[in-house]
């Protein structure tokens, strides 16, 4: 049985998240081993476009973006959060093909997913120099700094898209300064645009993004003993093309409450009492342009897909 000095950070944060004034539940806790499978079908799904533009952008654009790099001899590239590397293969193939001498250094909490990594890329790229690391950010990127070797700082899949703007200001400050004057960002940002290709994307008509908010009320369940019943709440997701926020909700469809023997604790819910699970920006060029400025950067080019969907804009520290 847990105690209260032992409980997880999930726990922890489900406990402060559903005892708020205004509930909310971090979108962090999407991905467990369920979560994720869902999640890999949302991105096969004809409305989700991120992966799809961002796919064809580093599939058909990744030696015009070396070229605007004009970095001189070896240099290091670094991605943030790497995951499995399906992309980013795309664009260290074709890095090594132009003759670019360069060190793959993927930055990954996950081992797993490193383990995972390391395969993709070994397989597809060969005799590639590749040192993944696992663990936090910043601890790699104060190591990395100490060198005089210039690099180029992946943060792919519109991931800043997740943070309220103080947030990504500050991941983005932290970022900029553990950066030498002179390097590079490539940074995956999804770009406004009509209103109905973001609706659909957010809330599908196959239900697939509804199961993948779900799933948290099912980890909540399985993690901490809890006994929620999954029909009395539904999903909702909005779209505001003003501001170009995603905001999406989990809704209780009557008064109700559940139990956590984990938690030994009672979460009681209004009928129609939102929980928000979720926040998905979508920017202007105008909104890159000052949010660049701001954290210390100057924007060298926005790379687009054909529709104008999606950008990987390449920013420089000033």
């Amino acid at each position: 049985m847990a105690t209260t000095t032992t409980i997880s950070a999930f726990a922890q944060d489900v406990r402060e998240g559903l005892t708020a004034k205004s509930k909310h539940l971090s979108s962090r806790y999407f991905y467990d081993d369920a979560g994720s499978r869902i999640f890999m079908e949302i991105m096969k799904m004809p409305e989700y476009y991120p992966t799809g533009c961002e796919f064809e952008i580093l599939l058909q654009q990744s030696t015009q973006i070396l070229d605007r790099l004009q970095f001189k001899g070896h240099f290091n590239i670094v991605e943030f959060g790497s995951g499995d590397g399906a992309k980013t293969k795309h664009l260290l193939k074709s890095f090594t093909g132009a003759g670019a001498q360069f060190t793959y250094i993927p930055i990954d909490i996950s081992q797993e997913a490193i383990d995972v990594l390391q395969d993709n890329i070994t397989a597809f790229v060969s005799g590639i120099d590749m040192q993944p690391r696992t663990g936090d950010y910043f601890d790699v990127l104060e190591e990395i700094s100490t060198s005089d070797i210039p690099n180029l700082f992946l943060f792919l899949g519109g991931n800043i898209g997740n943070y309220k703007y103080d947030d990504a200001l500050s991941l983005l400050q932290k970022f900029n300064a553990g950066m030498k004057s002179g390097d590079k960002l490539l940074m995956g940002i999804d770009l406004q645009k009509n209103p109905r290709v973001v609706q659909l994307a957010y809330d599908d008509p196959h239900g697939i993004t509804k199961a993948f908010n779900m799933n948290l009320l099912q980890r909540i369940n399985n993690e901490l003993e809890a006994d929620i019943s999954l029909d009395q709440f539904d999903f909702y997701s909005n779209y505001n093309p003003q501001n170009g926020e995603v905001n999406s909700y989990l809704v209780s469809l009557k008064k109700q409450h559940f139990h956590s023997t984990v938690l030994n604790e009672t979460f009681f819910f209004e009928k129609d009492e939102l929980v928000w699970t979720e926040l998905s920006k979508k920017y202007s060029f105008a909104d890159i342009e000052a949010l660049a400025k701001k954290a210390g950067f100057a924007v060298s080019q926005n790379f687009m897909d054909c529709k104008h969907y999606f950008t990987d804009s390449l920013w420089e520290k000033s």
